[in-house]
This record gives C-alpha cells, sequence and structure tokens, in this order.
C-alpha cells in the first residue's frame, strides 16, 4: 500500500456516526470513551451525525494490495468452490436462508485455508452458530419487507451507522472465554493490543448482489481509535435469545474525522468475500450517489406491477409518467445499468398502458427481477480464523 495506482475520482456518500454530544468518559474503563445506547427505531437524523465521507471505489483500477493485519479488512476467492457457489445461488434467488443452507455454507468454508494479499493464508477453523446472517436492503435506505420481523439469522436490513461488531474485552466474549480473548486473539483496542497471536476473530462478508448499500470499510490505519473509537451497548433482545447477562452486546461506535479513509467495490459478486477484523475494522452501509433515482423506479415498478395485475390502464399509466429526479453524475456502472434497464420498463408501460394486449404480456415477470436487481443482498458470518505462511503444508485448502 505505500504506492498506490492511479485511481478513479472517489464518490461521496453519507454515512452515520456517534454524535460528539452523546459521548462521556467510560466509568468502568478509565480513559475510555462510550456512546449513549440509541432508542431502538430512532430516526437516523436524529440518532447519529451524518457525514458526507468520500469513499474509494477498488472496482474502478487495478487489484490493490489490502492488507488484513493492517488495513483491517482484505479479500478471498470462493469462485473455484462449485458446491458453495450453488448454495449461495439459491439464497440470493430466494431472498432467504434456510438452516439447512446455512449449515452447508458453513461445512464448505470451515477448515479452507484461502490466500491473502499480504502473501500469508486464512484458515477458517471455526464458523460461530451466533451472528449467521442474511441482510436485504433497499436503495435509498428502503426497507424492502417493512412487515416482515427480523429472525436471529434472516431479514436483517444494511447497518446504517459506522460500527464494528466487537469489543474484545466485553459481552458476549467476556463470559465465553472467562476473560482470556484479549490474550488470545489478535486486535487493536484502543486501550490494549495483541499482535503476536496469530488467531483471529473475523467477519466472512458474501455479497450475494450489492450494486446499491455495498459494504465501506475503513482502512484501520487512518483511524485515530483513543479519541475516535467508543465503547458501545448493543441490546439485542429483538433478534437474539439470550440469558440475561448477555442481553446486551458490547460493540464499537465512532466519531467522524476527516482524516479517515472508506473503501468499497461496486462491483462483488459471490465469488468474492470481504473478511476484516471482528473486534475493530469500522464499516457500514453505503447509499450511493444515484440511489435516490434506483428508489424512485423501484417504487415506480413496483405500484406499476400492482395496476398490471388489476389490469388498470388509468392507474399505470399514471403511475409510468411520474418523472425520477437527475441521475448523479458519480453514479457507479452497475448501478446505472441496472436503473437504465428500470427505465426501459417503466417506458415501456407508459407506452403501451392503453394497449389491452399488455396486459397478457410477461411485462410485469420481467419487472420483477429488473426490482430484485437493486436490493442489496449478502451474507456474514463469525469465525475464528489462523494466519499462516502461504508455504506447504499450510497452504493445502
Amino acid at each position: 500500500m505505500n504506492e498506490e495506482p492511479n485511481r478513479a475520482r472517489p464518490i461521496e456518500a453519507q454515512m452515520a456516526f456517534a454524535r460528539p454530544s452523546d459521548v462521556h468518559e467510560d466509568a468502568e474503563r478509565p480513559g475510555m470513551l462510550r456512546a449513549a445506547t440509541r432508542p431502538k427505531g430512532a430516526d437516523v437524523r436524529e440518532a447519529f451525525e451524518l457525514k458526507c465521507c468520500e469513499v474509494q471505489d477498488w472496482s474502478e483500477f487495478e487489484i490493490p494490495n489490502l492488507h488484513l493485519e493492517k488495513m483491517g479488512f482484505d479479500r478471498i476467492d470462493l469462485s473455484q468452490f462449485d458446491p458453495l457457489q450453488s448454495t449461495l445461488a439459491n439464497v440470493r434467488r430466494s431472498g432467504h436462508i434456510t438452516r439447512a443452507e446455512a449449515s452447508a455454507v458453513r461445512r464448505q468454508i470451515t477448515g479452507r485455508s484461502f490466500r491473502l494479499s499480504s502473501r500469508k493464508r486464512l484458515r477458517v477453523l471455526f464458523i460461530a452458530p451466533e451472528g449467521f446472517i442474511m441482510r436485504k436492503a433497499g436503495p435509498n435506505g428502503i426497507e424492502v419487507d417493512p412487515d416482515v420481523e427480523r429472525s436471529e439469522m434472516n431479514d436483517h436490513d444494511g447497518a446504517l451507522a459506522v460500527h464494528a461488531d466487537q469489543d474484545v474485552h466485553g459481552t458476549p466474549l467476556r463470559q465465553m472465554m472467562r476473560g482470556a480473548a484479549p490474550w488470545i486473539f489478535r486486535h487493536q483496542s484502543p486501550d490494549g493490543i495483541n499482535k503476536r497471536s496469530p488467531l483471529l476473530l473475523v467477519n466472512v462478508w458474501i455479497p450475494l448482489q450489492q450494486i446499491s448499500r455495498p459494504l465501506a470499510l475503513m482502512d484501520r490505519r487512518s483511524l485515530d481509535n483513543r479519541n475516535h473509537q467508543l465503547c458501545y451497548a448493543l441490546p439485542t433482545e429483538d433478534f437474539l435469545d439470550r440469558d440475561e447477562s448477555r442481553r446486551v452486546n458490547d460493540i464499537w461506535a465512532f466519531l467522524h474525522d476527516d482524516k479517515q479513509k472508506w473503501y468499497f467495490n461496486a462491483d462483488l459478486d459471490s465469488g468474492t468475500a470481504y473478511v476484516f477484523d471482528t473486534l475493530g475494522t469500522p464499516h457500514v452501509s453505503v447509499v450511493l450517489p444515484g440511489e435516490d433515482v434506483a428508489e424512485h423506479h423501484y417504487l415506480q415498478l413496483r405500484a406499476a406491477c400492482e395496476a398490471f395485475q388489476q389490469r388498470d390502464p388509468s392507474s399505470l399509466g399514471e403511475i409510468t409518467l411520474r418523472a425520477p429526479p437527475p441521475l448523479d453524475q458519480s453514479c457507479t456502472v452497475p448501478l446505472r445499468e441496472a436503473i437504465e434497464a428500470m427505465s426501459a420498463l417503466v417506458r415501456e408501460a407508459r407506452l403501451s398502458a392503453d394497449d389491452d394486449g399488455f396486459f397478457d404480456s410477461d411485462w410485469c415477470e420481467r419487472a420483477q427481477p429488473a426490482m430484485n436487481r437493486v436490493v442489496r443482498k449478502s451474507i456474514e458470518m463469525r469465525a475464528v480464523a489462523v494466519l499462516t505462511p502461504d508455504v506447504w503444508p499450510f497452504n493445502r485448502s
């Protein structure tokens, strides 16, 4: 990462950070800062400090030299594992993951060794039963299924706030490992560091489709963790069945700083997964420029499909006349192509609304996958993994 290649201009995306007014000294951990817990269902604009951040799209230039140990994240190749790809394709199509499919994914990843950009290997030793979830997020922050309650594994929205998933000193690791987690796992916390251990607790994040609401990750080297990394107590009773001592999950929240560097990839699919440090890498689901147009066409097509099924040309014509907002010039290529496909379907319906034969066509069947294309879907899990040299016998997959 010392010599960075020429790159396209970063995009600007809004991110939600902890509000400075909600931060106070942590009475239980001297020298640490804590963010106040937000009420469930709190409005993002009121509960967070919204900041416009530059985010670099890695797909715009040659593959960079990511580094799990230094940057806090890397990518691994899953494309060669055909049974895994078949399972992931089924999950993408259904928009839901079953326990049998989750077990299949665990089996197909556990024990495998993956080459990292740092010329080391990461062998996945164990995937935790808790924290295996599927996310679905609509463009521009809309909920895909607002009336469906999330379960332990399904119907999770994209994470709206910048966070890291686990405090090495907190619940539930403290109870599970009897306080030994800081000595066992490699980590960089504001009040401690362990660079000696080869054992890591990592998130394996697999994009099923993510041309909207992609995952953005911060280069950890750009983080002032002493001043900007905050203890945070996340209530879990609405989606996890835990005993009273583990009802609150100790994670990290973050304050914004202009020096922070963010990255994403606009063109990932299930053939590539991110691995990142569960114990400290800041990440968030971002809204890309152009997602307001994707939202407009998504809602337009959804309403148009209802009118189509009711064979109502008057409503269909009115719906398809609604003009979208202007498309931002920094819109990514995959998102632009998806928007153009939806726009073409809207135009087709508008021009054909008065034709009786139109309601016997396959227009609605073609509109559904076009809408589905702009719904971000991903699977993530937490794994214990070990760093090894990229030499035999460690590099046996």
